[in-house]
């Protein structure tokens, strides 16, 4: 589990992102790179990472499920996940 202050900062950064991706957008069509600069930093989309949405893990994420792989194997062992069998052979 990761600590609730790192989960919470990346849904902080994630709404930044979104309040100012018109705004950065427009100043990089018009190739005003000074203003651009004046933004914050984490208003960009770079410093984002994906995390597991129910434990907080940053490393082995699956895009797919949104879930890290040691959550995925949880849950696929608990029969949790349609369509998804533990393969046997």
């Amino acid at each position: 589990m990761a600590k609730e202050g790192v989960k919470a900062r990346e849904v902080k950064r994630a709404k930044l992102v979104a309040k100012y991706a018109e705004k950065r957008a427009a100043l990089k069509a018009e190739g005003d790179f000074a203003a651009l600069d004046k933004l914050p930093k984490n208003a960009s989309p770079v410093r984002l990472h994906n995390r597991c949405k129910l434990t907080g893990r940053p490393r082995g994420y699956m895009r797919q499920f949104g879930i890290s792989r040691v959550t995925f194997r949880e849950m696929a062992l608990a029969g949790k996940i349609p369509g998804v069998k533990k393969a046997s052979w």
